[in-house]
């Protein structure tokens, strides 16, 4: 271990104590343990293992922790703070390919969690990966650079530290720690109280979820309740919610835009998107240098200042006010049920386009409520957990795990969102059948009255294997982002292509009449998206135009296909757009700016 004074420790490791409010009085012996790795636990506490009379619950722990010296522990001794390792450290991802190939984590997580080490091999690694998320722990790296570095890191502590029960009324605390030096995670244990021997060690899992409802609905992974007879319907939200955790924009001076700026004969573009740069060929477009000689600002970071801008009336940026709406998970989800008096019909959420989506951390107990409720029905129940505002698939989950759902519930805000389990699919010759998403890019010009269009030309995204469902941590069976996984194969298709094989794969289907029943929940889309006023709705601004990709996926009805609305991206790479199809942004900037349609490519909704 490197070796630091005790100044040093703190210079690097004060925040994070102060953060974690770890009790000053404990501070120096946190240190010389760490320096001196004393990894002491063992002679002030004893593992017990606990018989049942009855067969054992799988709620029900296999092992408690007990003070085991005579005099007992005093909250107040500076001393008691002991250190303790972290068995298996591991991201959400990555957990059942882990067990899968480490036979001895294998055999000390089933001993730690409780199952037959002696069972069949297989079985076994999945019992223990059902079993394992009331003792996990997580920590997130706030500080890191890179958005994968700051997700968070599970783990499971070590034989001691797992033995230590969940209370609502704790007797002592557990907190995640990283000795910097040595890059070393640790967890810190010290008590809350004064403790007798014999006494066991309880610890809060939930610390900070005041709420008995919600600590009800968290707590499922250590205390099995029933939440059926509380309303599944979702929490209506006011326009605080919409506000809330984001920078407001300011909103355009309407008396700004009595009179309708000229139409130009060449437009200066300032445009911080390369691919535009290369791909926009139209000779009524020119690049400049610099913001304040463009007439459109097209920008990739998010622009808030619309009163400012609507100083110069004459000048266009590729953004609304509060568009974030419907770019958001969880708001878009809010947004587009407004235009339904009832959000459910029995336990099909309305509308139908929109997968049920519930927000995990202002609606945990009605989404257990909706789950208990499908669960007693048996209803399939698999959902996918999604951060309510990262992309590239990033800290996604497939799960019918309810406890894998409650502790991934409290890292971030995530969305829980009804798994699609029975997708059309695409028959491909080098695979079999497959999964498939279709991206459409949606062109927005007006708020007031509502002008928005489609850009015909669709992108398509494949599996890599074909569907089944199971083994939901393959990504190339249950994913179609390919462009950001280095390992997988990227599909390519135009979409001229697709529709022939469509065709020949379902012919009771035309396509022509999928694609107007996916222009119409579209429509609806942005038609929800205007209906309020903003902060919930988007803004009118004369200035905004803007592109947007929805992210969609068909699923079966009967014998009729329903498309799924999953989510709606601000500024969309759209390289690939350029690649297959020249005139991408030449169509695109004509009908924002210059009022032309290219109706071969673009069609109004």
């Amino acid at each position: 271990m490197t070796k630091i004074t005790y100044q040093e420790f703190l210079n690097d490791h004060r925040p994070q104590l102060v953060h974690s409010a770890i009790p000053e009085i404990y501070w120096e012996t946190i240190y010389t343990k760490l320096i001196e790795q004393t990894f002491d636990a063992g002679n002030i506490f004893s593992l017990m293992q606990i018989e049942y009379d009855v067969q054992r619950n799988p709620e029900d722990p296999t092992w408690a922790l007990q003070i085991n010296v005579e005099e007992g522990i005093q909250a107040d001794d500076k001393q008691h703070v002991y250190l303790v390792d972290h068995a298996w450290t591991f991201r959400m991802e990555d957990a059942l390919k882990q067990l899968e190939v480490d036979d001895s984590l294998k055999q000390r997580m089933a001993s730690i969690v409780g199952c037959d080490p002696e069972e069949e091999r297989n079985v076994l690694t999945q019992k223990i990966f059902n079993e394992m998320w009331k003792y996990c722990c997580f920590y997130c790296i706030g500080s890191a650079t890179q958005i994968e570095d700051r997700l968070a890191v599970w783990f499971i502590m070590d034989e001691v530290g797992s033995a230590i029960h969940h209370s609502d009324d704790p007797n002592f605390r557990v907190v995640p720690f990283i000795y910097i030096p040595e890059q070393l995670g640790v967890c810190l244990i010290y008590p809350l109280k004064n403790l007798k021997c014999e006494e066991v060690i309880t610890r809060d899992f939930l610390e900070g979820v005041t709420d008995s409802l919600t600590r009800s609905a968290l707590s499922l992974p250590w205390k099995k309740s029933s939440l059926t007879k509380h309303s599944f319907d979702f929490v209506p939200q006011d326009e605080k919610y919409f506000t809330s955790g984001h920078i407001l924009e300011t909103l355009p001076i309407k008396e700004n835009f009595k009179s309708r700026p000229e139409k130009k004969e060449k437009y200066k573009v300032y445009c911080e998107y390369d691919v535009i740069k290369k791909a926009l060929n139209d000779p009524r477009f020119e690049f400049v240098i610099n913001e304040e000689d463009a007439d459109i600002l097209w920008y990739t970071k998010h622009f808030k200042y619309y009163e400012q801008l609507s100083e110069t009336p004459e000048v266009f940026v590729n953004q609304f006010p509060f568009e974030y709406i419907i770019t958001i998970k969880d708001l878009l989800a809010i947004t587009c049920r407004r235009k339904n008096k009832k959000n459910f019909n029995g336990l099909e959420s309305l509308p139908v386009w929109l997968p049920t989506t519930y927000n995990l951390q202002t609606e945990i107990v009605q989404f257990v409520s909706y789950y208990q409720k499908r669960q007693e029905k048996g209803l399939n129940n698999l959902w996918i957990i999604k951060p309510f505002n990262l992309a590239r698939g990033l800290d996604m989950h497939i799960t019918d795990n309810l406890n894998y759902i409650m502790r991934s519930a409290t890292t971030r805000v995530k969305i829980a969102q009804k798994y699609i389990e029975n997708p059309v699919l695409f028959d491909r010759d080098d695979v079999g059948k497959v999964k498939f998403d279709i991206r459409y890019v949606i062109l927005l010009k007006s708020v007031k009255p509502l002008d928005v269009a489609v850009y015909k030309e669709f992108f398509l995204r494949f599996a890599n294997k074909e569907f089944e469902l199971n083994s939901f941590d393959d990504y190339e069976k249950h994913y179609t982002v390919m462009n950001y996984t280095e390992t997988a194969t990227l599909k390519h298709m135009l979409c001229s292509e697709f529709k022939g094989h469509w065709k020949e794969q379902y012919p009771n289907n035309p396509w022509e009449i999928v694609e107007e029943s996916i222009f119409s929940m579209l429509k609806e889309a942005f038609e929800c998206a205007v209906m309020l006023d903003p902060p919930c709705g988007i803004c009118d601004s004369p200035q905004s135009r803007a592109v947007y990709a929805a992210d969609l996926m068909l699923t079966w009805n009967g014998e009729d296909m329903q498309p799924k609305l999953l989510e709606i991206n601000w500024t969309p790479d759209c390289q690939r757009a350029c690649d297959y199809y020249k005139h991408f942004y030449d169509d695109i900037f004509k009908f924002l700016f210059l009022n032309e349609i290219n109706i071969d490519t673009i069609k109004p909704l």
